[in-house]
């Protein structure tokens, strides 16, 4: 029981709290005011979030014990939200981000992107918004299509052996 109270905690406050934080946490200093730090944070926490969700997948491939699922969930959202952050602090930039002004702009684009639908009512302009789109994309694909594959295995592995009566 305690085990499956921790992964409902993950799976549903994880996002709750990261989303919190992304609309509450003041972000002032990233941005072209602080363009080198802004940018090595940023690949920093890519580079965290690509290994940690690499590791919760390799574990769930391999059959490894616990549960990587709420951790890939929980990995997947941060990544959302670090997308997000950076094209808030690029929209900073005149003529980087059209139409991006607010958190929730951030948010849908971020969204919008890594769906790879892309309306057109906010689009990279500037350099560097366009080599993060594209770094998104790339990301979403290699790494995020990743988890999602791993999580639809345990799914669909699960539901066979519930199926054959084995758990």
């Amino acid at each position: 029981m305690r085990e499956l109270t921790r992964i409902y905690v993950v799976v549903l406050a994880g996002p709750v709290l990261l989303l919190t934080a992304y609309f509450t946490v003041p972000v002032g200093w990233f941005g072209p005011e602080h363009p080198t730090v802004s940018w090595l944070v940023f690949a920093a926490v890519l580079t965290v979030l690509a290994v940690g969700l690499l590791r919760e997948v390799r574990r769930q491939m391999l059959g490894l014990p616990g549960r990587p699922a709420p951790m890939i969930v929980l990995l997947l959202c941060a990544a959302l939200v670090t997308f997000a952050t950076a094209y808030l602090a690029m929209s900073k930039q005149a003529g980087e981000l059209v139409g991006l002004n607010t958190k929730i702009d951030a948010l849908y684009f971020t969204v919008i992107t890594m769906a790879t639908v892309g309306y057109g009512d906010i689009h990279p302009a500037g350099q560097a918004a366009r080599v993060v789109v594209m770094l998104q994309l790339l990301y979403t694909v290699v790494f995020l299509t990743t988890g999602v594959t791993a999580l639809t295995r345990q799914v669909r592995t699960r539901a066979i052996r519930r199926a054959r009566g084995g758990d």
